[in-house]
């Protein structure tokens, strides 16, 4: 088992993280929604940025993997601020930030909160305002009355076989976080990834996100046979000439 530290929030909630020592630009993996640090694109990313000598920090967002909290009582919003502090505090000079599915969504609050630090985004199967574009439609009029009153509802998840239970605070607090309804202003270079076959998030979403982000150095690569993950043997090391096109371009 791999050992991992914690870095504490001014609340008192600690996150859970290993950092790898290095130069920079360095790497910070954020994942997808009820992931964690220990996934098949986190443990990829620290071994790709061991063997060339770059920083990188993987965590787990409040209520994920190893650190404190209930993850039903987390939020986009929350979880951004996981991905500030680790930025703020755990890593130093320019940053790619690699965001894998919610993670793409919290790749960019963090960017626009932090544009300065920012080398590079890579989005894997990026769900943008996902619990107001992708969840809240799945919901039926019983299952949305249901999360009214009682506030929360469990759906079917192919990823774990419990279900996810989303609250209404989630949906509530993910309206104040969208970033698909209007232009996005960052300049930094962008490369996308997302399967065709993707069950989870349509690829549109990243087509979309392309359209509206104000850089123009941005490539987006679809796969036709890929699927959510993206975590195969070729779809890692796809990952990895993007990260080294990007990297060499710092100079």
């Amino acid at each position: 088992m791999r050992s991992f530290a914690n870095l504490t929030r001014d609340d008192g909630a600690t996150i859970a993280y290993h950092r790898t020592a290095g130069s920079s630009p360095g790497v910070v993996f954020l994942g997808g929604f009820g992931s964690d640090m220990t996934g098949t694109k986190a443990l990829y990313l620290e071994d790709y940025c061991r063997q060339r000598g770059r920083g990188y920090v993987r965590f787990d967002y409040f209520g994920h993997g190893a650190s404190s909290g209930d993850a039903t009582l987390g939020t986009v919003g929350r979880w951004a601020q996981d991905a500030l502090a680790v930025l703020d505090s755990l890593t130093e000079g320019p940053q790619v930030l690699v965001g894998s599915s919610m993670g793409g969504w919290i790749m960019l609050l963090t960017a626009l909160a932090r544009p300065a630090r920012i080398h590079a985004l890579v989005g894997i199967a990026a769900a943008l305002d996902f619990t107001e574009d992708l969840l809240w439609p799945r919901l039926d009029a019983n299952q949305r009355e249901q999360l009214r009153d009682t506030g929360a509802v469990t759906l079917p998840s192919e990823y774990d076989p419990h279900g996810y239970t989303y609250r209404l605070g989630l949906f509530e607090d993910g309206k104040r976080h969208l970033v698909m309804r209007r232009a996005i202003d960052l300049d930094c270079p962008v490369r996308l990834l997302h399967g065709m076959s993707d069950g989870s998030v349509p690829w549109q979403t990243s087509l979309t996100l392309a359209q509206n982000l104000g850089s123009r150095d941005i490539v987006l690569t679809l796969v036709k046979d890929g699927d959510h993950r993206l975590s195969g043997d070729a779809d890692l090391k796809r990952l990895g000439r993007v990260l080294d096109e990007l990297i060499e371009s710092s100079g």
